[in-house]
């Protein structure tokens, strides 16, 4: 099978390439690729090549798949496993197998990414439970299901505990005081609407960030009028230029402090901020993962000691946390596509991965069966001058807030999908046999 797909092929370096996948195996799945989104690990992946811990040393040699939030179709099915998939039918990859390498698609593996139009499902994975049914045809929010894993994962790995009782109660602490600190993008906007619509019902929930124009999307998109005639609020806050920050965020609390805080950005000032403005018991998340392997701030252990705060960090998620966010997105309690702000087709991801940390916005969506540079959904109407095909996709997202949708979805792939990719000359894979214990 031929497939078109993003590798990476060193520190810096990846490129969109056409080539031969080896026939699937018994006990292994060929997807085709719909749809992937674009991650920031994945850049941190880029931009240190084999120095990245997910990422192999001969890639060079033998370079991977990018991508790892994707969803698709099945196209065929290895003979051991027809009693358990059908062609055709529409599932989503839960990336994080928890092997002791770390490895997992779009980091470690030539045949196994997301950012391609056919993929192999090898068998190692599908043992821990790699593929998920997704019932929807609104292939978006099926990407957007690694990350909204991820956030769920980090809300069931806070925990609190009882004095002299010595056992963790999981989770944040329900009807609590809940701090995200640095969390008007796209990630902080699906902890925003998984703290007002998940089973922990945080009375207060103040979301911090220095860029206004990100806390004006996130206001408007999840605005506090949503908890009207709750008992609970919703705060957003700049705290650019703020003289006491810790002040005015312990003001929201009536003074007690956080219960639970999140801190979306790997700084060391927003972690200190963290520590300042936490109750006692508080359990403190650091989402951002850093890339730097000396960070660090400092943390007041006299509080750990005789206050009971604790500090936790998370990265991935569970199977069961995937299935809880498609559960909550299928009952319309999430729609994790107010995370995308730009729309492209494969052939738009080695540029964008590249130029990832310039580009600004929230998640990257790219769409494999369609050419298209990658396009921020604000600036479609700008494009109708040079291509009147943007018209109709413009008056769709302006309909909704400029919010990406499945009419939208739809409507792309009607009118760009039956494009391929420019690529260069087919690559034979040298692929040795894949196997993790």
């Amino acid at each position: 099978m031929r497939t078109h797909a993003v590798f990476l092929t060193g520190a810096g370096e990846c490129e969109l390439r056409d080539a031969e996948l080896p026939p699937i195996g018994s006990s292994e799945v060929l997807m085709r690729v719909e749809a992937s989104s674009m991650c920031y690990s994945t850049y941190k992946a880029l931009k240190l090549g084999a120095e990245h811990k997910r990422v192999p040393d001969n890639i060079a040699e033998h370079p991977v798949m990018t991508g790892h939030e994707f969803t698709g179709t099945i196209a065929e099915v290895g003979a051991d496993l027809k009693d358990r998939y059908q062609v055709g039918e529409r599932i989503v990859i839960q990336p994080a197998m928890g092997l002791p390498s770390g490895y997992s698609p779009g980091y470690s593996y030539q045949t196994y990414g997301g950012d391609a139009t056919y993929t192999i499902v090898p068998d190692f994975a599908i043992e821990r439970g790699a593929i998920l049914p997704y019932e929807s045809d609104y292939f978006a929010n099926g990407c957007l299901a690694e990350p909204m894993m991820c956030i769920i994962g980090a809300f069931h790995a806070n925990f609190h505990t009882t004095q002299y009782v010595y056992e963790h109660q999981m989770g944040i602490k329900p009807e609590g005081n809940l701090a995200l600190l640095g969390a008007a993008g796209p990630m902080g906007l699906g902890a925003i609407e998984y703290a007002l619509n998940g089973p922990y019902s945080p009375r207060t929930v103040v979301v911090t960030d220095i860029n206004q124009d990100r806390l004006d999307r996130a206001c408007k998109l999840l605005p506090p009028s949503l908890l009207e005639g709750t008992g609970r609020k919703l705060v957003y806050l700049n705290t650019a230029g703020v003289e006491n920050p810790t002040d005015l965020l312990r003001l929201q609390t009536g003074g007690a402090g956080f219960d639970d805080i999140f801190v979306f950005a790997a700084n060391d000032k927003l972690i200190e901020l963290a520590d300042a403005i936490k109750a006692p018991d508080c359990c403190l998340n650091l989402f951002a993962g850093p890339t730097d392997e000396e960070f660090s701030a400092r943390f007041n252990f006299y509080d750990v000691h005789y206050e009971s705060s604790h500090v936790v960090g998370t990265s991935g998620g569970s199977r069961s946390d995937m299935e809880e966010g498609l559960d909550m997105v299928s009952e319309g309690k999430l729609n994790p596509s107010l995370m995308i702000t730009h729309i492209g087709g494969l052939d738009a991801v080695p540029s964008a991965l590249k130029a990832f940390p310039t580009i600004g916005g929230g998640k990257k969506l790219f769409y494999t069966s369609v050419r298209m540079p990658l396009i921020a959904i604000s600036e479609l109407r700008n494009r109708v001058a040079e291509d009147p095909r943007f018209t109709g996709l413009a008056d769709i997202c302006e309909a909704n807030k400029n919010v990406w949708n499945r009419d939208a979805e739809r409507y792309l792939l009607k009118h760009w999908g039956t494009e391929g990719p420019a690529v260069g000359n087919t690559h034979e894979l040298a692929v040795s046999t894949l196997s993790e214990s």
